[in-house]
C-alpha cells in the first residue's frame, strides 16, 4: 500500500476550493462578550435560552463577535445564531440541551442551535454541546402517548424531525465549526443544507443516544471541507444528501477522518434528488462499522460523478464498497459514474461488527453471507467508469450455503450460478445486504460498463462455496493484475450476460 503526504493535498484542495476562513474570525479586533454579561448561568439548572438569543442578537446588531463560554453547564432550548456572530465554548463549557420537547423550534427541521439565511457564522472551542437526547426522546415519546404531539410513531419512536438535532444551518455562507464535542443528540446531530464555504475540523461526535444519530449530514453544499476529526455515531457516519432536485452536492473534502458507525461510515444518500459532483475523500480510518465503508448510492433520479476515494483502511466492517443505483422515483434512474477508488485496506468482520454498541445495526439482517463489494446498476442504467485500483480485501470466507435457503432474497438457484434469480429491487431502500445472499465471495457487479481493476488483491481466509468475482450484465471492462487467495481450487471468475471483459493475472 503506498503512502502519500495529504498536507500538499490538503493545501490545495482548500485553496482550489476557496474554503477560507470565515468572516467573523478573519475580522481583526474582533470582540469578545462573556456569557455572563447577558444574565446567562452556568449552574446547569437555569434556562437560558432568552438570554442567550438575546446575546446572540446584541452581538449581531454590534459588528459582531464572540459570544464566550466559560467553564460551566449552560441550559438552553433553541437558539438561532446570526451573522457575524460566534459561540465559543472554553474547555469545560457545555452548552445544554432542555428536556423538555416545548423548549424546541421545529422550522424544517428540530433543532438546538439554528442559523438560516447567515453568514460568517462560528461555533468553536474545546468545550461540548450535549443534546441529552436519549431522555429528551423519552420524553418526546411521553407527549406523543398523552395525545400532545401527533406523530406517525414508527418502529415505537417519534419521527426524526420531532426529536432535536444539535446543529441545523440553511442556506449559510463562510461556516466554521472547529475543535468542539457533539454528544447524545435525539436524532440527527449535525445538518449542513445549502450552505457554502463550510469548514467543519477538528471535532469530536459521540452520539449514540437514540436512533437516526447521523454524524454529519451535508445536503446540497457547494465547498466543504470534514477535516481531521472523529465520529461515532449509531448512524451514518458522514452522510451526504441531496434533497432538491435543481442542486447538488460540489466541491466536497472530506480527510484525516476516523469514523465508527452502526450503518455506513460514508455514505451519498439515500436522499439523492440533485446530486454530487467534485467530491474528494482521503486518508479515511474506519472500524467496527456494522454496513459499508464507502457507500454511493443514487437512487431518487440524482447523479452521482467525479469522485475520488484515496487511501481509506478500514477494520472489522461489513462491507466494504456499495455501488448502487436505483429508481425509487418512478421513471427516474439514478447516475453514477467516473469514481475512482484506490489505496484501500479492508478487513471484513467475521461476526457482527457493531456487536454490543448502543443502538447497533439490525439483527434481522443477520446472517448472511458477505459479498465484500457490490456494483448493481439497474438494465439501461448502467453504472459507468468505476476504477478500483490497488484495493486489498480479507475475508473470513467459510460462507454458509444454507443461508441462501431462508428468508427472502436470492433464491437457491443463483448460488449455483443463475443469477437470473437475484431480484433487482430498483424501489427498495438502498444497502448492500438488500439482495440478501449473492453469488460471489470477493466483487459483485451487475449492470455496468467500463470497470476498471488494477490490482485488485481479495483474500478469503477460508473456503467459500462462492466464485470470488461474478460478472452479470457487465461490459468493456478489464481486471489487471487480480490476486484471488482462497484455501483450495476453483475458477476465481465467472460471467454471465457480459461482453468485452479482459482478465489478466488471476491468482495468488
Amino acid at each position: 500500500m503506498k503512502k502519500y503526504s495529504f498536507l500538499i493535498l490538503t493545501v490545495a484542495l482548500v485553496a482550489v476550493m476557496g474554503l477560507r476562513p470565515t468572516g467573523c474570525l478573519a475580522a481583526s479586533g474582533a470582540k469578545d462578550y462573556p456569557a455572563s454579561l447577558f444574565g446567562i448561568r452556568s449552574d446547569g439548572q437555569t434556562l437560558n435560552t432568552r438570554s442567550i438569543q438575546f446575546g446572540i442578537d446584541y452581538i449581531n446588531k454590534n459588528g459582531g463577535g464572540r459570544l464566550v463560554f466559560e467553564v460551566g453547564r449552560y441550559l438552553t432550548g433553541s437558539i438561532h445564531l446570526k451573522s457575524g456572530v460566534t459561540l465559543e465554548l472554553k474547555e469545560g463549557a457545555v452548552l445544554l440541551g432542555s428536556l423538555n420537547p416545548f423548549d424546541y423550534d421545529k422550522l424544517l427541521l428540530t433543532a438546538l442551535i439554528f442559523a438560516y439565511d447567515q453568514e460568517d457564522i462560528a461555533i468553536t472551542g474545546k468545550g461540548v454541546i450535549d443534546g441529552q437526547g436519549r431522555a429528551l426522546a423519552f420524553n418526546v415519546t411521553d407527549l406523543i402517548h398523552k395525545g400532545l404531539v401527533q406523530d406517525l410513531f414508527r418502529n415505537d419512536r417519534p419521527e426524526a424531525d420531532k426529536r432535536a438535532m444539535l446543529i441545523n444551518f440553511r442556506s449559510c455562507k463562510n461556516v466554521l465549526v472547529e475543535g468542539i464535542t457533539l454528544r447524545n443528540a435525539a436524532s440527527w446531530v449535525q445538518t449542513y443544507d445549502q450552505c457554502r464555504n463550510l469548514r467543519i475540523d477538528s471535532i469530536y461526535v459521540d452520539s449514540k443516544a437514540f436512533w437516526n444519530n447521523d454524524g454529519i449530514d451535508i445536503v446540497d453544499c457547494d465547498s466543504v471541507a470534514v477535516m481531521n476529526s472523529y465520529i461515532d455515531s449509531d448512524d451514518d457516519g458522514i452522510c451526504l444528501k441531496s434533497h432538491d432536485a435543481s442542486k447538488f452536492c460540489n466541491n466536497i473534502f472530506i480527510h484525516n477522518c476516523t469514523i465508527r458507525s452502526s450503518a455506513n461510515a460514508i455514505k451519498f444518500g439515500t436522499a439523492s434528488y440533485g446530486g454530487f459532483r467534485h467530491i474528494r475523500i482521503a486518508g479515511i480510518k474506519v472500524f467496527d462499522t456494522y454496513r459499508s465503508a464507502i457507500a454511493l448510492e443514487a437512487v431518487d433520479g440524482g447523479f452521482i460523478e467525479d469522485v475520488v476515494v484515496d487511501s481509506l483502511q478500514a477494520t472489522n466492517t461489513g462491507n466494504a464498497i456499495f455501488l448502487r443505483i436505483g429508481e425509487r422515483v418512478a421513471g427516474k434512474k439514478g447516475r453514477l459514474e467516473n469514481i475512482r477508488i484506490r489505496n484501500m485496506q479492508v478487513e471484513i468482520a467475521a461476526t457482527k461488527p457493531d456487536a454490543g454498541y448502543e443502538y447497533e445495526g439490525p439483527i434481522e439482517d443477520m446472517p448472511r453471507n458477505i459479498s465484500p463489494i457490490v456494483i448493481t446498476g439497474l438494465p439501461g442504467a448502467l453504472i459507468s467508469g468505476i476504477t478500483l485500483e490497488n484495493v486489498e480485501v480479507k475475508y473470513p470466507g467459510g460462507g454458509n450455503p444454507l443461508f441462501a435457503r431462508v428468508g427472502s432474497g436470492t433464491a437457491p438457484g443463483a448460488m449455483a450460478g443463475t443469477l437470473d434469480s437475484v431480484p433487482e429491487r430498483p424501489a427498495a431502500y438502498p444497502d448492500f445486504s438488500m439482495f440478501r445472499e449473492l453469488p460471489a465471495w470477493g466483487i459483485y457487479i451487475r449492470h455496468a460498463q467500463k470497470i476498471t481493476c488494477n490490482g485488485v488483491s481479495l483474500t478469503a481466509e477460508k473456503k467459500d462455496y462462492r466464485t470470488a468475482i461474478v460478472l452479470d450484465d457487465v461490459h468493456q471492462s478489464q481486471f489487471r493484475s487480480a490476486h484471488i487467495k482462497e484455501p483450495g481450487k476453483k475458477n476465481p471468475f465467472y460471467q454471465y450476460k457480459s461482453s468485452e471483459i479482459t482478465v489478466t493475472v488471476l491468482g495468488p
